[in-house]
């Protein structure tokens, strides 16, 4: 019987993400490149004789009930299953919220894992990622992980050979940004042909490992909405390609902006001016990583 899992549930950035259209049902037709990078959350699963879920995290404005989504992963497969016993949940959050780096969907994602795992539930991978899009778009990709092409409203994954390896520069200003906001003022049928991301051009970098045609393509339609609205977001990026990033962007539907460095001692530099120099009033978090390839093997770490 396994009574306690420890897991880490990795961060993602988008090195490309086209939203085709708004269909029908009010989701949005999207093309992206999801890329796993080294920024993780820590979760311990215990499983305990009284029934329920106890979940507590580390910062104290994060809901500890069912709007948590890791509360929402382990009722979903507890009630499938109709497990009696309980579980406590802790979260420590180190991926920034908010932030279009789909930090709640991969807790949620290692969650559906340990309690998989705990229980003895016997899913695989391909319906755990069924059950996943039922809490989040990103869940799915979350439990796969690695680099892949998403596709529908983000559901339908292809994985890719690994992307080329580089130094990742990652910085949230102080502000939060609303998706649903984004997305509603988004009208992705006006914009301009420049104005969509060359998402093809950027395959072809990742499946011939050339990291500079990847950074030379990067592209995200949101950004036209969420610069317009946060110009810092924009300031950002000059500052990073101004410190020899080979490519910069903003995530998701933001604020997060990342940069991809070919010079190991150019990342270091730009990492401590927007940490503790110049540019530390521009970001509330910064990290340096890499993207983390898994070859998405069915296995989250444990």
């Amino acid at each position: 019987m396994i009574k306690h899992l420890s897991l880490k549930a990795y961060g993602k950035i988008n090195l490309g993400l086209d939203v085709l259209r708004r269909r029908e049902d009010g989701y949005h037709e999207v093309r992206m490149i999801m890329q796993t990078v080294g920024i993780f959350d820590r979760i311990d699963l215990a499983r305990e004789e009284q029934p329920g879920i106890r979940i507590e995290t580390n910062l104290f404005y994060l809901p500890t009930n069912e709007n948590n989504l890791v509360y929402k992963a382990a009722n979903l497969l507890m009630e499938e299953f109709s497990i009696s016993e309980g579980v406590s949940i802790q979260l420590r959050k180190f991926i920034p919220v908010s932030a279009g780096m789909a930090g709640g969907s991969s807790d949620a994602a290692a969650v559906l894992f340990g309690i998989n795992k705990m229980f003895r539930l016997g899913l695989t991978i391909r319906q755990l990622m069924e059950r996943g899009v039922k809490i989040g778009a990103d869940v799915p990709y979350c439990i796969l992980r690695g680099t892949a092409l998403s596709e529908g409203i983000g559901e339908i994954l292809t994985p890719l050979p690994a992307a080329p390896q580089c130094q990742v520069l990652i910085a949230k200003p102080a502000i939060n940004v609303s998706t649903r906001f984004v997305y509603t003022n988004l009208h992705a049928d006006q914009l301009k042909p420049e104005q969509h991301p060359d998402i093809d051009s950027i395959l072809e970098g990742i499946r011939h490992r050339d990291i500079r045609q990847v950074a030379a393509n990067l592209g995200n339609v949101l950004e036209t909405v969420t610069i317009k609205e946060h110009p810092v977001i924009q300031e950002i990026k000059d500052k990073m390609l101004g410190y020899g990033a080979a490519g910069s962007l903003m995530s998701g539907s933001g604020p997060t902006v990342f940069g991809l460095f070919t010079d190991p001692a150019a990342a270091e530099q730009a990492f401590e001016q927007f940490r503790s120099g110049s540019d530390s009033a521009l970001a509330k978090q910064v990290y340096l990583t890499n993207f983390y390839n898994t070859k998405n093997t069915p296995s989250l770490e444990i």
